[in-house]
């Protein structure tokens, strides 16, 4: 690994950690999900090894509904570390400043919202984000500076890069985690078959993905709105906005040719979908051949049940298998199928196996899986993304140049 972690920094220091606490907040109340738990092993770690921790992650963009404080942030943390969080409804003037300087050994504060900062959003090179008074405001209260953000690091923020160019610098455990298990795909040998799922709602995402991994994965297998586009390319009357529809048709115009050109150089290593599940008039589950669909007069919310064990057997035979984006509307249990089908089929399988894309993970928790059986989970989106393609992770990057 070529960045420091926790394990190179000596104990019993003052050390500013970014978190990414970012959540769902449903009528004003914040929603806890697996971050918090995730970045309650780094929190915990270093308060019982007798740091003084302070925390500071962003919420939401300014203008949106979910851009509220962290007060709420600091109860849930809390409950995940087992030891009391602290909350200060400021960043980095004097009321912060205070409550940094009045904490003891062990004790855990939380600042607020980063993105209340006029200085923490725009995307500029590090040594810009260096020099704004946030960084230098803040970074003499502290010994070091841990990024346990591994979800936010495709961005430029001051809170992302800036304060590793003035402080010493190192990775959290969940940034550890998270960067070893998704460089993996890029850099690990496999002597068997690799496999990729790709789904989710972006075309774009699934074309880039599989442009970068043409010499690393052996086979694709393709669901969700990109999946159908694929299907409309091969010549299936599918893959277009019917009633008030807005998820094809202008992704088709950008893509089209694109995707044709994949099809025809590389069929032999993409599967699609066979069947394909939508709802019928009485608000049940219905499937259908794709072969035998002669206009689409409704959208199709998941692949079919003929697709989950087409996809399964070519699991079943992989010595790896990387998830990116579900295969249908898995939040409504009656299009589960394709999603948990296929990730079940990974779980009983003795394979390398890292699941992400935002979303997808969710449905591990959702079905009652168990994170155990895949090698890892990810709680990223974009990053993931920009990792499996191969694009620079900007607060990666910083970490590693100041390792050197």
């Amino acid at each position: 690994m070529s960045f420091k972690t926790l394990d190179d920094l000596e104990p019993g220091q003052r050390v500013l950690v970014r978190l990414d606490l970012n959540s769902p907040v449903e009528d004003g109340t914040v929603q806890d999900n697996r971050r918090f738990e995730r970045h309650a092993e780094t929190v915990r770690e270093l308060a019982e090894r007798g740091d003084r921790v302070v925390c500071m992650a962003h919420q939401g963009r300014p203008g949106g509904d979910d851009f509220v404080s962290l007060r709420q942030h600091a109860d849930i943390l809390a409950e995940h570390v087992g030891r009391d969080v602290h909350f200060v409804p400021d960043t980095y003037g004097p009321e912060a400043v205070e409550a940094i300087e009045a904490l003891e050994a062990g004790e855990v504060l939380l600042l607020e919202n980063t993105r209340m900062c006029d200085e923490e959003l725009p995307e500029e090179d590090p040594e810009v984000k260096a020099e704004t008074e946030f960084v230098q405001s803040l970074a003499p209260e502290f010994d070091a500076y841990v990024n346990d953000a591994y979800s936010a690091a495709h961005r430029k923020h001051a809170s992302l890069v800036g304060f590793p160019l003035v402080l010493p610098a190192y990775a959290g455990r969940v940034m550890e985690a998270e960067y070893e298990a998704n460089t993996a795909i890029a850099e690990r040998e496999f002597d068997g078959q690799v496999t990729m799922v790709v789904g989710g709602t972006k075309a774009s995402d699934v074309i880039s993905v599989m442009n970068a991994l043409d010499e690393k994965v052996d086979q694709f297998l393709l669901g969700g709105i990109a999946g159908e586009l694929f299907l409309r390319a091969a010549g299936y009357p599918v893959g277009e906005d019917v009633g008030d529809m807005d998820l094809f048709d202008d992704q088709w115009e950008r893509n089209a040719d694109t995707i044709r050109a994949l099809l025809e150089e590389r069929g032999d290593e993409i599967t699609l979908a066979n069947d394909l599940a939508y709802e019928d008039e009485d608000g049940e589950r219905a499937e259908v051949l794709v072969e035998d669909i002669e206009e689409k007069t409704q959208g199709f919310l998941d692949v079919g049940t003929d697709t989950v064990a087409l996809y399964n057997d070519v699991i079943r035979d992989s010595e790896a298998v990387f998830v990116k984006g579900a295969l249908g509307l898995f939040e409504d249990e009656r299009f589960s199928v394709g999603t948990v089908g296929v990730l079940e089929a990974i779980a009983e399988t003795d394979c390398f196996s890292v699941v992400g894309g935002g979303d997808t993970s969710r449905a591990i928790e959702m079905y009652g899986m168990s994170e155990d059986d895949f090698s890892h989970v990810s709680i990223a989106g974009g990053a993931y993304i920009r990792a499996l393609t191969g694009e620079p992770l900007p607060a990666v990057e910083v970490l590693e140049a100041e390792a050197e």
